[in-house]
């Protein structure tokens, strides 16, 4: 007897004796049976519900076995099944013309029970083969694309890591001179003044040619500005340094262990290096960007991996508030106050990133697709469709956390990003 998960298998014959026959055989050795006394009864017993296996007589009155086959073959949904025909035509041409139509054997008639199971067992076994090898195939090609992704972000986390680093780097050398120095010429420029305070002191008539020269630079604006010079001086050095700064935070090279890190020195850093992006063009106004932080403990993640996620979400929240504003007249643009909205906070055991704007939204077709891999919805060239792919990947299989979207027409777009805490 055969085990009970078996297949049922669909004889298909216009005569009576020969479906009794099949059918106990079949019953006997432990399959599932169906019968058909036609093709066009076939067909509609196969719409309904598909056998692993047909056996299908030739000569047929309305429709015969081969165009029954024919039809098979021609429909995707039946197409593997396999069809033993079964036949009194020994011929070598209609066995080929059955072949042909896509037919797995024949069997001629009059047939014996034990030749009928010994082929309904090898085919069911072929097929049973060949599904599980194309099960494989599509496991290898889904491993395959997953482990594509993967070394896609690693590639791109590597160069712009050390893009990044490289950069801070070459920053950081020349503005920390700058910055050292600053101080020193302020107290070496108080010290001239002072001098020259005190030579007005003792000489208070220095001569006509001093006296015009003094007018020409206006000694006592050059006094009052210098101070201004020296702090907006003082102000870009250390604008440069925080951008140095975070530019070092965005791009940590990840170790083998996880680290311990602040999410919110990740988001700032992340914002920080897309401000170019948030400031006002031809198409829209400045995108203002709300923070609402809440007090958390730092977590134990790949902080590089986590800021890719943070740059690839808030890049496409500026395409978002860039797209909305793209048909919009000048009064139109004028009007809108285009926003993003970082929020965090703990919640069961999880630390969450709302990344919200207020664009024009997804629609439910679209935000069933945001993940998958290689779509995108971005003009060609702007766009691979890997990056949220790779977020995806990063946040729960690198993470253990849940990345999600929610998105209304009309209102804008939520990302949420949950990792364990």
């Amino acid at each position: 007897m055969l085990s009970t998960n078996q297949p049922f298998i669909l004889i298909v014959d216009d005569n009576p004796t020969n479906l009794s026959v099949l059918s106990q055989s079949l019953k006997s050795a432990g399959y599932k049976v169906r019968m058909a006394i036609d093709g066009e009864d076939a067909l509609a017993q196969v719409e309904r519900n598909h056998p692993e296996l047909i056996l299908l007589d030739v000569e047929m009155p309305n429709m015969d076995g081969f165009e029954t086959c024919r039809r098979l073959q021609a429909n995707p949904a039946t197409e593997s099944i396999p069809v033993i025909f079964m036949t009194a035509l020994t011929d070598t041409e209609n066995k080929v013309k059955g072949l042909s139509l896509g037919a797995v054997d024949y069997i001629t008639k009059p047939f014996a029970e034990t030749e009928v199971l010994a082929r309904v067992k090898i085919h069911w076994r072929l097929k049973q083969l060949t599904d599980n090898l194309a099960h494989q195939v599509a496991e290898r090609t889904q491993a395959l694309r997953q482990a594509q992704v993967q070394l896609v972000q690693k590639e791109k986390l590597s160069a712009l890591g050390q893009l990044v680093a490289g950069v801070a780097h070459e920053i950081n050398n020349p503005i920390g001179a700058i910055v050292g120095n600053v101080s020193a010429i302020q107290d070496y420029i108080q010290d001239l003044l002072h001098i020259i305070d005190l030579y007005q002191e003792k000489l208070p008539q220095p001569g006509a040619k001093i006296e015009n020269e003094l007018a020409k630079i206006d000694l006592d604006y050059v006094r009052a500005d210098l101070p201004q010079l020296i702090r907006a001086m003082r102000d870009g050095g250390d604008r440069i340094t925080s951008i140095s700064k975070s530019l070092r935070t965005f791009s940590r090279a990840d170790s083998d262990q996880k680290l311990y890190f602040n999410i919110h020195e990740g988001l700032d850093s992340t914002l920080l290096i897309l401000k170019h992006r948030l400031n006002a063009n031809e198409q829209r106004p400045a995108i203002e960007v709300i923070t609402k932080y809440s007090d958390l403990p730092e977590v134990e993640c790949f902080p590089g991996q986590l800021n890719q996620v943070f740059m690839n979400i808030l890049a496409n929240a500026i395409d978002a508030l860039d797209e909305s504003t793209s048909c919009l007249s000048y009064q139109e643009i004028k009007s809108q106050h285009p926003e993003i909205t970082v929020r965090t906070f703990a919640e069961d055991n999880y630390i969450k990133i709302s990344i919200h704007d207020n664009g024009k939204g997804m629609s439910e077709e679209i935000k069933q697709r945001i993940f998958d891999h290689l779509f995108t919805t971005k003009a060609v060239g702007k766009g691979t469709g890997l990056g949220l792919a790779i977020a995806k990947q990063i946040v729960e299989q690198t993470h253990g956390g849940n990345l999600s979207c929610q998105s209304i027409i009309g209102e804008g777009t939520e990302f949420i990003i949950e990792i364990p805490s």
